[in-house]
């Protein structure tokens, strides 16, 4: 459904290069942000009709942000959701470009009056550019960036800034974009989305280490033998999954106001760190 959507959106941009450039940027992936989306509002009372344009916008600032992230000037990676990434596939200004493009794509789906009223979706616009921006999920990568030339490694507290931002921020949107549709309390999911984001980067940081190429899509270990600090590095591999178990309980206990209407959104909680993805 939200890949549909995502498709039908890049497909009325003008026929080129470009275009296929975006396509392949949007395939696949977990897709957790658009779950939350469409969660969050199913939450509220609102039907994936009335949501499904939110979740293919933030999937599209997503893979926006992982088109940029594998760039040679950023992380500089070959392989994303097990293919090359775009910058291989095609060449580096193209990746630039569909990577601006499914950005501005992302902010032109929440202004979508399948959203509901005006008001609303200006709020949920607003919400997404301060997730995705200087504040947000640029400043975290950063602070990434900038950790790989540091002096010492960053500390836990450090790590714990850096992910807020640059993983957590996209999901916490994600999360309340259902409380932004309904015009509702956004406080329970915010709480919720910021344990959920942390406890899924300790994932990503676990299956760094325990992990397969052939299961991730991606590789593995860049932040080890580049000699930058993770959750793992820091904490062990046994405190990384006890951290993260206690932040999935975080992530549930948040939900508590809205009761067995939410037990979907515990799951995902849960599934966030079983994963093998």
């Amino acid at each position: 459904m939200v890949q549909g959507a995502l498709d039908a959106a890049i497909l009325r941009q003008p026929a080129g290069q470009l275009r296929d450039a975006m396509r392949y940027a949007a395939q696949g992936g977990k897709r957790l942000r658009a779950f939350l989306v469409l969660e969050s509002a199913a939450l509220h009372g609102l039907n994936a009709a009335q949501a499904l344009p939110a979740a293919a916008a933030v999937e599209a600032l997503h893979a926006y942000s992982l088109v940029h992230d594998d760039l040679p000037s950023m992380d500089d990676d070959d392989l994303r959701r097990g293919q090359p990434t775009v910058h291989l596939k095609w060449d580096e200004a193209t990746a630039v470009l569909a990577g601006d493009a499914l950005q501005a794509l992302a902010f032109e789906l929440c202004c979508d009056p399948a959203l509901g009223p005006p008001d609303r979706r200006i709020e949920l616009v607003a919400a997404l550019a301060r997730a995705s921006g200087a504040a947000g999920m640029v400043y975290g990568q950063a602070l990434d960036i900038a950790a790989e030339t540091a002096p010492v490694p960053l500390t836990l507290a450090e790590i714990t800034a850096l992910q807020a931002g640059k993983t957590g921020a996209l999901i916490s949107f994600a999360a309340q974009a259902g409380a932004i549709l309904a015009g509702a309390d956004r406080a329970p999911l915010a709480a919720y989305a910021a344990a959920l984001g942390l406890a899924f980067q300790i994932a990503d940081d676990i299956l760094d280490v325990t992990g397969s190429e052939a299961q991730t899509g991606k590789r593995l270990g860049k932040d080890a033998g580049a000699g930058k600090a993770t959750f793992v590095t820091l904490l062990g591999l046994a405190g990384a999954r006890a951290r993260a178990e206690a932040l999935v309980d975080e992530a549930c206990a948040a939900l508590a106001p809205y009761g067995a209407k939410a037990q979907t959104l515990r799951d995902a909680a849960r599934f966030a760190i079983a994963r093998q993805t």
